[in-house]
């Protein structure tokens, strides 16, 4: 689908909505390979164990708002369940790592995450990244296939590209997380993405929600992207349900509505109270936010911005960037074919602004 502003959702259609799945391969989650010094990529792994913790890995070749010809570095964050957050990250040098274009075989230093293909079944994406005394050493067993929206990758005019695979959107974890003198085993649920492309994506995007969910017969991940006025503020919305081991609907054609605004003093910004997705006759969703587990200015990511002279005189440019986690309540009502089925419970998600 082409926007009036230049932007190509790749669906397969019809519509902007996928008739039929594309397959994803293994070379879809493995470097794209680009010489561009704007060229980003990285691979994200969460996990949700039952001891109530919650870790979040990254193996990074390039974030979109890191500096041209930035290290590749690796980041870990655990969250307790009485609250508090452990997050740490490490820089390597352009040696010491390796990234490979034909699968997910990635070192970054110690640390990697590659994949592996049993004769049956799904994938299996084995992750360990240390830094300091915090380490995660985990499997991630796929429970649903593989999926990306379309063909995968979205393009804002001749230039700049994103793109995104779900190489696990629901998988079983097992394995051992440390922080501190303190080790355990680790297992639950959890999910892996890849993201690459081309451009300075502040430029491009005002903000996104993204996030999931799973109850014991579905599982539901979205992402809704808000571009900035110079590209329409133009919304992509990809929306992927599974049922048991199956995808049974692909789409872009979502509506999003949110609550009214609650501001966050540590993020210097405003999330809204709740958020609303709608694909019309197919699934109804709303998330209530219930907590605020993470919270962050990201112009305090900039040293020279942090001050308090600073800081004022640069958010009259590029206004308030934050991020968000959420821990939210959910309403999931879904219909197929004439049956309406509803769920509910509690999952994490996301709110990044980027202005």
């Amino acid at each position: 689908m082409i926007a009036p502003t230049g932007i190509i959702e790749a669906w397969n259609g019809p519509g902007r909505r996928d008739g039929s799945l594309t397959e994803v391969r293994p070379q879809d989650n493995a470097l794209h390979p680009n010489s561009s010094m704007l060229a980003f990529e990285h691979w994200y792994f969460d996990a949700y164990l039952d001891s109530g913790h919650t870790v979040v890995g990254f193996l990074i070749k390039r974030r979109p708002e890191d500096l041209p010809n930035s290290r590749p570095w690796v980041e870990l964050i655990v969250y307790a369940p009485d609250g508090t957050r452990r997050q740490v990250a490490r820089k390597y040098s352009r040696s010491d790592a390796t990234f490979s274009s034909d699968r997910c075989d990635v070192r970054i230093g110690p640390n990697t995450a590659r994949v592996e293909f049993p004769a049956a079944g799904f994938p299996i994406h084995h992750l360990h990244i240390e830094v300091d005394d915090v380490a995660a050493t985990l499997r991630f067993e796929n429970e649903t296939p593989s999926w990306m929206p379309g063909r995968g990758e979205t393009r804002f005019g001749q230039k700049d590209s994103f793109g995104w695979v779900v190489a696990a959107p629901r998988a079983r974890v097992t394995g051992s997380v440390r922080i501190g003198g303190m080790e355990f085993a680790a297992s639950g649920r959890g999910y892996a993405d890849h993201n690459w492309g081309v451009g300075d994506m502040k430029r491009v995007i005002d903000r996104w929600h993204w996030g999931r969910l799973y109850v014991e017969d579905y599982a539901l991940l979205y992402a809704t992207v808000l571009t900035q006025e110079r590209y329409g503020s133009h919304q992509i919305s990809p929306l992927m349900l599974a049922v048991n081991e199956t995808i049974v609907l692909s789409t872009g054609e979502v509506q999003l509505t949110e609550g009214p605004a609650v501001f966050d003093e540590t993020a210097n910004r405003s999330y809204p109270s709740w958020i609303r997705l709608q694909v019309p006759d197919a699934v109804d969703l709303l998330l209530t936010v219930r907590d605020v587990i993470h919270a962050h200015d990201l112009l305090d990511d900039v040293p020279v911005v942090r001050s308090r002279v600073v800081k004022p005189l640069v958010r009259r440019i590029v206004g308030h960037p934050g991020y968000f986690r959420f821990d939210s309540d959910f309403e999931l009502t879904v219909v197929r074919d004439g049956e309406t089925v509803r769920r509910s419970g509690r999952t994490l998600h996301e709110l990044v602004a980027l202005r």
